[in-house]
């Protein structure tokens, strides 16, 4: 990539929580200083809200790797399951086999695993990522596993982190009694201006800039405007904006490359962004949980979530290519591609989502250009198939099929002239078999 054009050591931009890239914001320290807290008192209970790309999954990858060895975590992402299911998930993060459980046996064997660690000296704690997303009755059955105690503390320290809509179902009358338990609660706000630079500089600066201007000063106020200070935008422009530079063959971003980036993302300023936003997610559907394709029939594990990258924004050009998406030998629906990034994982905040415990949060991107079409691996558990082998980047030719887990998104690139029927394509061989692909669940 352009890693040897910048002189990086690796790429500065990546979407991927990882904590050596954490830039500590004053709102972003304090947040991390409230989940600290969690281990401190032991009726911990914290919950962290923020908008889609905020930085709270790299908060708390950030926190866990600062963790004692005495303490024990469930870290559960997967949080569109039913209360049981909850219950197993985290069974299985403390190491238990419990899908042949029934509820109360689940409910007994945590509450004996919570003592016996109480027990033996150690911390307890629960994470839960994209709260939102739980049930009533899932977040009835946390608010069970927050009383468990012995005659003088509270056995299990949580956190939930979710995006906004978190609190506003904390507040529901349903789910006052979890409220009153709730020892702090902090809404992480995006970056400032100044520190959306300082982001910027502390990114490529672990990356490996050694305190070099790779960005000249007058990118930032545009790179301002157009992400809002949110860190995944931020990442997406400059990482696009680098791009810019390096096909120039220049070594540092000018402002025209952001320019250029911004044109190519088909970016609004982001103040338009925020207030269409509402308007642009549309409605979802009550029995499936797919959005935004033409379906063929119903998708209980894949729809197009409330990603932020060009592939959300009303465009008046036609795409160049598009993604037929099919799962069991089943054509599902189509996702057009337009000039920019599609990001596909298993939580929301993508543009295609795939609901599947074989897929990873962020598992892949396609970067599409006016002449070419390029899918990228984004350190995924379980990788990407292209031609029955594993690929971290592959240049995508018309008929494709890139496989995800037990779903396959076949590429089909308009500008060739393909007629786009799909009638004719089928997964290839053991694409509907897990054990195929050597996967890993990911939870």
């Amino acid at each position: 990539m352009y890693t040897d054009m910048f002189r990086l050591r690796e790429l500065p931009f990546r979407l991927t929580p990882d904590p050596e890239f954490l830039y500590l914001s004053k709102n972003h320290a304090r947040a991390k200083a409230y989940m600290e807290s969690t281990v401190w008192f032991t009726d911990g209970f914290v919950v962290i809200t923020g908008e889609i790309g905020s930085g709270k999954t790299t908060l708390i990858e950030t926190f866990l790797s600062e963790l004692e060895k005495d303490v024990v975590v469930a870290q559960i992402n997967q949080t569109q399951v039913s209360a049981v299911e909850f219950l197993q998930a985290v069974l299985v993060q403390f190491g238990f086999s419990p899908f042949r459980m029934k509820k109360a046996e689940l409910i007994s064997t945590l509450n004996n695993f919570l003592i016996e660690q109480y027990s033996a000296g150690r911390k307890v704690m629960l994470i839960i990522d994209e709260a939102q997303n739980l049930s009533l009755r899932t977040l009835e059955e946390v608010r069970m596993l927050s009383g468990v105690e012995t005659t003088k503390d509270k056995v299990l320290r949580i956190i939930l982190a979710g995006q906004p809509e978190l609190s506003a179902k904390l507040d529901s009358p349903e789910l006052v009694q979890l409220a009153q338990r709730v020892r702090l609660r902090f809404h992480l706000t995006a970056l400032s201006e100044e520190d959306s630079k300082a982001y910027v500089r502390h990114r490529l600066e672990v990356a490996g800039s050694g305190g070099r201007e790779i960005f000249e000063e007058g990118t930032f106020p545009l790179i301002y405007r157009y992400s809002g200070g949110v860190p995944r935008l931020i990442n997406t422009l400059c990482e696009t904006a680098m791009m810019a530079a390096y096909t120039a063959d220049r070594d540092h971003v000018l402002r025209d490359d952001v320019k250029s980036a911004i044109a190519e993302l088909q970016w609004p300023e982001f103040s338009e962004r925020a207030a269409n936003r509402t308007a642009e997610l549309g409605d979802v559907s009550t029995t499936g949980r797919f959005r935004g394709m033409g379906t063929t029939r119903q998708a209980p594990e894949l729809y197009v979530g409330s990603g932020d990258t060009a592939t959300n924004e009303a465009v008046p050009e036609p795409p160049l290519a598009k993604l037929v998406v099919v799962t069991d030998g089943h054509t599902i629906g189509e996702l057009p591609l337009r000039p920019g990034r599609t990001i596909v994982g298993r939580t929301p905040d993508n543009d295609l989502q795939i609901d599947s415990r074989f897929v990873s949060r962020h598992h892949c991107q396609i970067v599409t250009k006016p002449n070419a079409c390029i899918v990228e691996d984004l350190n995924s558990t379980n990788g990407i198939m292209v031609k029955s082998k594993r690929v971290r980047r592959h240049n995508l030719n018309d008929g494709d099929v890139i496989s995800i887990g037990r779903h396959d998104l076949i590429y089909i690139d308009e500008r060739s002239g393909s007629s786009g029927q799909t009638s004719a394509l089928s997964p290839p061989s053991g694409a509907d078999n897990p054990d195929s692909h050597g996967e890993t669940q990911v939870l």
